[in-house]
């Protein structure tokens, strides 16, 4: 087990120095940070003592591995839009986007585990057939289509919740949330729905593959010969044994959902971090891209890890497989 652990550390690191070598490649090439930090009453004196200051006359490989000790203690250095340090502004926008990104895995869970239940118990009847077909339909629209039809019928057409926003929160120490004021509940329930579609449609399909799979299996033949109510053999029996790869794709998409929310809350100007970043690649704010694409891979790789970790604890073949 310690040798897989420190394997998996290992590919951990390694992934999160290859992913430090790409933000530092965007400092690198996409444009002088001095010409983008000067402004016009600064002289060609004062550009290069500031190209000394930033340690730009130094070697590439003095700088990457500065890059990589910054990042590691969370300095990313000074927004060239804001003035204001990177992690702090990445600090001040993370609340949203977990928040956004939990609600949708809650709704994903909520609705995809009963839908595909439904359609495995009744496959062939119209309604889950109809189910199936839109599925499909969930799959194939690109998430900046659904935020905007959802922005149309339901705050536009109805006015039934707000279109953008994020709506009142409440400070509790550095965190802000939105759920505990209706407005902020309000404004959370289309992003999150938004973001939550694809997810459903995965979840509903596995729950559906898996359920059918398990009620073909001798045990729950077994159980209907002994005149177990039906119930019974569905949701303690069958949905039990396969719930596991559920969670297991639930978790690591987790890190998915932060990472593709930015779409997402361009269309509703959700206030998180996917905003912060497309608002530095306007204005080219390169610490800014740089910090969080490093940070968003740190969250993705260390959910990864533990599903890789949790899955070893479970089953003792997978750290055999790896010796």
């Amino acid at each position: 087990m310690i040798v897989f652990l420190i394997k998996r550390l290992a590919n951990a690191v390694l992934v999160m120095l290859a992913v430090a070598l790409m933000a530092f490649m965007i400092f690198r090439f996409a444009g002088d940070p001095v010409e983008l930090m000067a402004n016009e009453q600064m002289s060609q004196a004062d550009r290069v003592e500031l190209r000394e200051k930033l340690g730009l006359n130094d070697p590439f490989v003095t700088q990457y591995v500065r890059f990589v000790v910054n990042a590691a203690q969370g300095d990313f250095g000074i927004s060239y839009r804001n003035g204001q340090d990177v992690m702090t502004l990445i600090a001040e926008r993370f609340p949203a986007t977990i928040e956004l990104a939990l609600v949708a895995t809650a709704l994903s869970l909520l609705i995809g585990i009963p839908l595909g239940v439904l359609t495995a118990i009744h496959r062939g009847r119209w309604y889950s057939e109809g189910l199936q077909f839109v599925s499909i339909i969930g799959v194939s629209l690109p998430s900046f289509v659904v935020g905007i039809l959802l922005i149309l019928v339901f705050a536009v057409s109805l006015g039934l919740v707000p279109a953008f926003g994020r709506g009142d929160v409440v400070q509790i120490g550095w965190w802000s949330t939105g759920l505990l004021t209706a407005s902020g509940r309000a404004s959370l329930l289309l992003p999150s729905f938004a973001l939550a579609l694809y997810q459903i449609t995965l979840v509903m399909r596995l729950v559906r593959a898996e359920m059918m799979e398990v009620l073909r299996s001798d045990f729950v033949k077994f159980a209907r010969a002994r005149g177990v109510p039906r119930w019974r053999i569905y949701f303690r029996h069958a949905l039990r044994n396969c719930l596991m790869p559920v969670v297991t794709m639930t978790a690591m998409n987790v890190g998915s959902l932060i990472a593709f929310a930015l779409i997402t809350e361009t269309v509703f100007q959700w206030p998180g971090m996917g905003m912060l970043f497309i608002q530095a690649v306007t204005f080219l704010d390169i610490p800014v891209m740089a910090g969080y694409l490093c940070i968003v891979s740190f969250i993705f790789v260390t959910l990864n890890t533990l599903v890789d970790i949790a899955y070893a604890v479970i089953d003792p073949r997978l750290r055999d497989a790896t010796r």
